[in-house]
């Protein structure tokens, strides 16, 4: 049996992708007969955020109005109910502030040639929503690489420049252009999408499913 590739596409602070990354790692337990391939893809929410961030307050304001709609006010409400039973903490009140994400995608690819992509993708929702740090920040974002095993000097060098910044926007837009509109979205052997923190029976039941479709021939 071929192994099962899943190009997961997500944000750090995209609150929906932290609980779809802790069920993705449920759903490979849960069908360990199958060998999986996960490529981790960027995606901004919003790319309009400017470099520096913005104040989080006065970003969720300007999207969702004082006091938040009735859909926001639900979202949050099921966030906050299922995060405890994956070890998850939103701290949604106290974020001081809404990061700009494409340095923060440019560590998880260079994270990702280490193998340890999907440990940065988790150390930055974690330092997002729980710890409230700026992932917007060089500085924070060396320390996060640091943290999980990386160079966090070399990261800090990396950060300074313009490595890997257009190949990172490039694979958003070709992405986008395959009609993903929200995250997380993960794409099973080119062939099928499940769209949203879906639970881990039913990506597992994706895998398995995948794994009698193997990738097209020209992937």
């Amino acid at each position: 049996m071929s192994p099962v590739q899943v190009d997961l596409v997500s944000d750090p602070v995209c609150p929906w992708c932290w609980l779809g990354l802790r069920y993705w790692d449920e759903a490979r337990r849960l069908a360990p007969e199958v060998e999986t391939i996960t490529v981790l893809r960027p995606y901004q929410l919003d790319p309009a955020v400017p470099q520096g961030g913005m104040a989080y307050r006065d970003y969720m304001r300007a999207k969702f109005g004082d006091g938040g709609s009735d859909r926001f006010k639900a979202m949050r409400t099921h966030l906050e109910d299922a995060a405890p039973d994956v070890g998850i903490v939103f701290n949604f009140d106290e974020i001081p502030m809404r990061p700009n994400t494409l340095d923060a995608h440019r560590l998880v690819r260079w994270a990702q040639g280490q193998d340890l992509g999907e440990a940065a993708l988790d150390a930055l929702h974690k330092a997002f929503f729980e710890e409230r740090r700026d992932i917007g920040d060089r500085a924070v974002l060396a320390q996060i690489a640091a943290e999980i095993g990386l160079d966090g000097d070399l990261v800090a060098e990396l950060l300074a420049t313009n490595r890997d910044a257009g190949e990172v926007l490039n694979e958003e837009r070709f992405y986008r252009s395959l009609g993903v509109q929200g995250v997380p979205c993960f794409i099973f052997n080119g062939r099928f999408a499940v769209s949203g923190a879906e639970s881990p029976q039913t990506l597992a039941g994706a895998i398995k499913k995948a794994a009698s479709q193997p990738p097209p021939e020209d992937a």
